[in-house]
């Protein structure tokens, strides 16, 4: 393998030969040990804008990036340029907004797969994405990139997604890690959570991508956690991603976001992007020894270890399947439109329909969203020019003007053309200049032109079809006055004929949504700290994003997460799970039956929720923990099956700082979205209590002492020295005490509820046993004689222990 100046044997090009270059880890060390301090340095950085940095004179090869996640902005040979206009035409499939409400890993798979192929032909070896950033707010000028408000769902796609992109032999870029939901100052702000928050809504999706599907690279992203920037957090890039998720793979930063080049290498972030002229400090910083040789060597093993799995997969002559791929788009965009409302079923529309299209987004789609991701599509097809493909003679009329603005001739026009049809169909949503890379929107509302266009074209023609082309929710003032509603979201360069195709039934829809709509901008729980201040953005909703804000507060929203309807309809039976009960760790599975009742094929996506009791730990309502796409024929039925393993029922407790599980119910529940609920089925969770924090002692109250087994049972043996000792000072009626020693069972704690509820204590909602279970153990402590005080002293050191 290593030529006799110790470097590997090259062709000509200096480039290390492929496919019988297989890179050991002795190999790599020998390398690195070959390296100079300055090549070592070097290497942690790029060439340029998009290529890492080469050692000619060991064989070790350049590695090509190129932005994404939902089509290729790359430029041809060796240009290196930032700029759109340089990047090759390529493909643009639907943005993650509009994959997320396919709720379809097969579907998220292809499109990988379909990217990987178009990198492999354009020489790219790491495509930067997917983004799995949570939703926490519909104002992020980046939402259109990222794929829900659920974690689960986020991650489930990211990580088809990925599967997908590197079974072609293409690296990916899972960003951007982590707590990045919001554009508005987004290079210095300050992120700041609990541990719960962090660990059940910020990091999970980044975790499934990792253990899943093991991206080649991971993106630290701009912002700080907890006052440290990501690309020098040591806590999060090694301990966490590298330690605790076995991440094997390389951090990159994102573009300019290493503040400290030293810092961020010590930390484990591994190359910094683009080309800096800072390569010196890391030579500098290892000299003086405030950073190690050894974490540098660290950082270009795994660097070494990237550039030789590139050149080894790449594979030459793969031809960029330009209408293949087009064809592709067109297929998941249809697969991920959302039905939101079908009044009398105006849809699906018949060909011979006298129908108009109004909106300028007729002709001229809003596709995609702006920034880094701005696709140089080699094509765009409108819902215009593909009805006329398809042989409809649709009347248009722009109605207002691409910025969004419209006038008194424009609307009326758009009038004109609604009154002359049978059917009148508005293309709106959010123009280009509303929703970006680098800007957070600061209010909901569609264009006023738009909406003004919506209501005119609605008060002319009462059959209205809504088109919405957007990345990220809106507000609907006007939503009661159309028959129907399509979300699209940002559909790609097959948008018009994805619409037309649902639009005139070949495709029915099975698009749900990936987040809520709420009804209001004030209605979204992080609507008083989103922007943050001084830098510093506290994420004071904690858990409650998204649906598990609006189901726990019965917050009334727009529509709900996970809604989508469909041209036939669907109807879950018969749940069943293989136990009733459980101990924390066991697997649960359950199955349903999915029968299309309708008289149209379809897909039903099955949601399933799983619903804890109230006991400790203040938790959503419910969270989505499954799903599945499932396509039927009329009248078919077919049962899937799912396995809801010990992460489904746990919480993050920030006492252990483990996933742990409350003892109790739990509900299973079959959603048609997040606040639908069709079905569901209890099981009974068997667990062992965590230790409150301070330990077992007798100032913690009886409640948290019973959530042991032994101590719930010295409790129900020994509680009559207290009901005794109350009734003699006074504190309950003696007549109730003797009441309860006379009952069959004695004293107990179900007895103790039948003492409260004759005694009216429990009318406010509150039984006896919560009352009692909230005073301290000390009270019972007080009334016990000394032999059960050292019984009950030494239960408390045996659980402490």
């Amino acid at each position: 393998m290593f030529d006799q100046s110790g470097g590997l044997k090259r062709r000509s090009n200096g480039i290390a030969e492929r496919k019988q270059m297989v890179m050991t880890e002795k190999k790599i060390g020998e390398l690195v040990s070959m390296l100079t301090l300055e090549e070592k340095a070097g290497l942690t950085s790029g060439k340029d804008n998009w290529f890492t940095k080469a050692v000619e004179r060991l064989g070790v090869p350049q590695v090509r990036t190129s932005d994404g996640p939902h089509g290729l902005r790359t430029q041809a040979g060796k240009i290196n340029s930032l700029e759109e206009n340089a990047s090759i035409p390529a493909v643009c499939f639907p943005a993650a907004c509009a994959t997320a409400a396919s709720f379809d890993r097969d579907l998220l798979y292809r499109m990988g797969e379909a990217l990987g192929r178009e990198c492999q032909s354009t020489g790219v070896h790491v495509l930067l994405g997917p983004g799995v950033n949570i939703k926490r707010s519909p104002l992020c000028g980046r939402n259109f990139e990222y794929f829900s408000e659920d974690p689960y769902l986020a991650g489930e796609l990211g990580a088809a997604f990925v599967k997908g992109v590197q079974s072609q032999g293409v690296g990916t870029s899972l960003k951007h890690f982590f707590a990045n939901s919001q554009e508005h100052r987004r290079m210095d702000a300050s992120s700041e959570m609990d541990e719960r928050t962090m660990r059940e809504i910020y990091l999970p999706a980044f975790e499934t991508v990792v253990k899943q599907a093991q991206p080649w690279t991971v993106m630290a992203s701009y912002n700080k956690i907890g006052g440290v920037y990501s690309t020098a957090n040591r806590k999060y890039l090694t301990d966490l991603l590298r330690k605790e998720w076995g991440f094997e793979g390389v951090v990159t930063s994102d573009w300019g976001a290493t503040h400290d080049r030293p810092a961020a290498v010590a930390a484990g972030c591994d190359l910094t992007m683009p080309a800096e002229d800072t390569d010196h400090l890391i030579v500098e910083a290892v000299r003086n020894g405030t950073l190690s040789e050894e974490a540098l060597d660290a950082c270009c093993i795994r660097l070494l270890k990237l550039a030789f799995r590139a050149a080894e997969q790449h594979r030459e002559n793969i031809a960029f399947d330009y209408e293949g791929d087009h064809a592709l788009a067109r297929e998941i965009a249809g697969q991920s439109v959302v039905l939101l409302k079908n009044e009398d079923n105006i849809l699906p529309l018949a060909e011979e329909a006298d129908v108009a299209f109004i909106g300028p987004f007729a002709k001229e789609p809003r596709y995609q969203g702006g920034g880094s991701s701005h696709i140089n599509s080699f094509k765009v097809v409108g819902a215009l020019e593909a009805a006329e493909h398809r042989g409809v003679r649709a009347q248009y009329a722009a109605g207002c003007r691409p910025d969004g603005e419209t006038d008194e001739l424009l609307l009326a026009q758009a009038i004109e053309k609604a009154k002359q049809a049978k059917i009148a169909v508005v293309f709106a949503g959010l123009t280009d200049g509303m929703e970006s890379e680098g800007v957070d929107r600061r209010h909901m509302r569609l264009p006023e032109g738009h909406n003004m266009l919506i209501e005119a074209v609605c008060a002319a023609n009462p059959n209205t079809v809504v088109v919405l082309h957007n990345g990220s929710p809106v507000e609907m003032p006007w939503v009661d006055r159309p028959k129907a509603i399509l979300e699209c979201y940002l559909a790609g360069q097959a948008a018009g004929e994805a619409v037309t195709d649902v639009l005139y039934g070949d495709v029915n829809p099975s698009g749900h949504l990936p987040e809520t709509f709420p009804k209001r901008l004030e209605d979204n729980p992080s609507y008083l700290y989103y922007f943050g201040e001084g830098g510093v953005v506290n994420y004071n909703e904690g858990l409650f994003v998204g649906y598990r804000y609006y189901e726990s507060k019965k917050q009334e929203v727009l529509f709900p997460f996970g809604h989508g309807l469909s041209y036939t309809t669907f109807r879950c039976s018969d749940l069943q799970l293989n136990k009733k009960k459980l101990t924390e760790g066991e697997d649960l599975t359950a199955a349903v039956t999915v029968t299309n009742i309708g008289k149209r094929a379809g897909k039903a996506v099955v949601q399933v929720y799983v619903a804890p009791e109230k006991v400790e730990m203040i938790r959503p309502v419910r969270e989505l923990k499954d799903f599945v796409k499932v396509k039927l024929a009329p009248g078919e039925s077919k049962t899937v099956t799912f396995t809801l393993q010990k992460r489904a029922f746990a919480h993050w407790n920030p006492t252990v700082h483990q996933w742990r599980t409350e003892s109790g119910k739990y509900t299973i529940q079959i959603g048609e979205n997040a606040h639908d609920i069709c079905l569901e089925a209890e099981v009974q969770m068997e667990a062992e209590p965590v230790p409150p924090a301070g330990g077992y002692h007798i100032g913690i109250p009886m409640g948290e002492f019973a959530k042991s087994p032994k101590g719930r049972r010295f409790l129900v043996e020994n509680i009559i020295y207290m009901i005794k000792g109350m009734a003699a000072a006074g504190f309950i009626p003696k007549e109730m005490a003797a009441m309860l020693e006379q009952l069959p069972g004695g004293v107990n704690l179900a007895a103790i509820d039948m003492l409260a509820q004759r005694a009216g204590n429990a009318a406010g909602g509150t039984g006896g046993v919560q009352v009692l279970l909230g005073q301290p153990l000390g009270m019972l402590d007080g009334f016990l004689p000394q032999e059960k005080q050292e019984e009950l002293h030494k239960l408390l050191a045996e659980l402490n222990q």
